[in-house]
């Protein structure tokens, strides 16, 4: 094994051989996936609870949704499983709160594919790794490495904490963007990530966005036009793939709308009904022709491997700077600076991990 693996068993093997009761925090699709692993391994919550606000007295797959203090009085000792995604501050503080007095973990389970991070997973990859570790540029990127493939592996929160930096210093220090830059959006949500990079770079030539769903690329188009960059941009209706092609799209997440495949939740009872849509995909490649890009931000859910494929002529011919999130799929660390090196071999890799549990926003920076 790796000799900056620090746990001897998974979050899984944690759970399974747990003698105190288990206690869920949180309800939706992450708790449904949480639950279908914990069955796996021969598990399951005693007891459920939400935070204050969320408790309505209502019912998730059987449990009764409790307040922290009820299931307090009713158990002396308890492992609490974290089972949602939280970005912003107070929430966080509150959790911390809640782990500084019971033991609180926060299973990994990815947002696409099936391959859990478990043990086994990554001594199956450990080459990989340990390759991606020895092209990292700097220290930050290898910490970022060892603590998220950790706490992957464990849950624990701690792992998180101490490797979390501000998005700010990784546009200061390695995007460094000018007002010259020809930008590429891929997963351009409601234009989000374009009106961060005006706040860094302070304009923008030219932007190339990607959005499939139809509402969002609606709001998208009018954020475009109030940011004055109409006839600069060319927003698309469009998943970002490795070529032309028409796809089926689960829309019913928001922000996590993604491409239809097999997940954790293919077939499990309680999950939140899938609304899909065809959409029509295309690469960048192909969007842009011959015109230049210097810059692409791609957050795609799932759908790296692909649309960095439908990069493939640009990364080769501009070598744009690329900001990748790197989160998705359990393989994501290794596999995605592994396709990228293998198209040109002079980027510089670096990992940047942001406020949020899990380890989601951890981003892989290409410059």
């Amino acid at each position: 094994m790796l000799d900056w693996i620090c746990e001897t068993q998974d979050v899984w093997q944690r759970l399974q051989q747990c003698k105190k009761p288990i206690v869920m925090y949180g309800m939706g699709d992450g708790a449904l996936k949480i639950m279908q692993v914990m069955e796996r391994y021969g598990c399951r919550p005693q007891a459920m609870f939400a935070s204050e606000g969320f408790v309505r007295k209502n019912n998730f797959m059987g449990y009764q949704v409790e307040h922290l203090s009820e299931i307090e009085e009713r158990f002396d000792d308890f492992i609490i499983v974290m089972a949602f995604a939280v970005r912003d501050l107070p929430t966080i503080e509150n959790i911390k709160a809640i782990a500084s007095r019971h033991e609180l973990v926060a299973p990994d389970v990815p947002v696409a594919g099936v391959n859990l991070f478990t043990l086994d997973f990554v001594q199956q990859h450990e080459q990989e790794f340990l390759q991606v570790e020895r092209m990292l540029a700097d220290e930050q990127s290898r910490k970022v490495l060892h603590n998220i493939v950790n706490f992957k592996l464990s849950g624990k929160l701690d792992y998180l904490f101490d490797c979390t930096t501000e998005p700010e210093e990784a546009y200061r220090n390695l995007l460094q963007p000018t007002p010259k830059e020809h930008f590429a959006d891929l997963g351009a949500y409601r234009g989000d990530t374009i009106a961060e990079l005006l706040q860094y770079a302070g304009g923008c030539e030219r932007v190339f966005a990607f959005e499939p769903d139809q509402k969002t690329h609606q709001k998208l188009c009018a954020a475009v036009e109030q940011m004055g960059l109409s006839d600069r941009a060319t927003c698309v209706q469009m998943a970002a793939y490795s070529h032309e092609e028409v796809l089926e799209f689960d829309s019913r997440a928001g922000r996590q709308s993604a491409l239809k495949e097999e997940s954790l939740l293919t077939g499990v009872q309680g999950a939140a009904k899938s609304k899909l849509k065809q959409v029509q995909a295309q690469s960048l490649d192909n969007i842009a022709g011959e015109e230049a890009v210097t810059l692409i931000n791609m957050d795609v859910e799932g759908a790296e491997r692909q649309a960095l494929e439908g990069c493939r002529k640009i990364i080769q011919r501009d070598r744009p700077k690329m900001l990748i999130a790197a989160y998705h799929r359990s393989e994501d660390l290794f596999a995605l600076p592994l396709q990228i090196a293998s198209m040109r071999s002079d980027y510089r890799f670096y990992l940047r991990h942001y406020q949020y549990i899990p380890a989601w926003d951890t981003n892989l920076y290409c410059i």
